[in-house]
């Protein structure tokens, strides 16, 4: 799921994302930060939920510029939007029965292998079916 989610959001011209959290990054990036598991919501291995914490990371060279440029991520629709192409598909190409960007939190800076960035974090919900 991680790697679908990844793969959802690298449909946004000049974003690099990840499916892990890479040692190292350029600007701006996408990367899957956290995943927390919830198993057996349906009996049988029917159902698990999946929740993922996402951050996009940019660049603090400019105040301005860089708040500027993940405030366009951040938008609940449009081109730019991780919030419409992760829920696209609402299968993330099969890897689950439904996906849903619940909220974006943690707006502000990071420090990410000692550097700074502007950033924030994208809270997903994914229910699956139980492997």
């Amino acid at each position: 799921m991680k790697a679908a989610a990844a793969a959802a959001v690298d449909q946004i011209d000049g974003l690099r994302c990840f499916p892990f959290v890479p040692d190292a990054i350029s600007p701006p990036a996408f990367f899957v930060a956290e995943v927390e598991v919830e198993y057996d919501a349906t009996f049988g291995r029917g159902m698990d939920t999946v929740y993922l914490t996402c951050r996009l990371l940019v660049s603090h060279a400019t105040d301005r510029t860089g708040q500027e440029q993940l405030d366009g991520y951040l938008r609940g629709a449009g081109p730019r939007s991780v919030k419409t192409v992760l829920e696209a598909d609402p299968s993330l190409g099969g890897v689950c029965d439904a996906v849903r960007v619940q909220r974006v939190s943690g707006y502000g800076l990071y420090e990410h292998n000692g550097n700074q960035f502007y950033g924030a974090e994208w809270r997903v919900l994914i229910i699956g079916r139980g492997d």
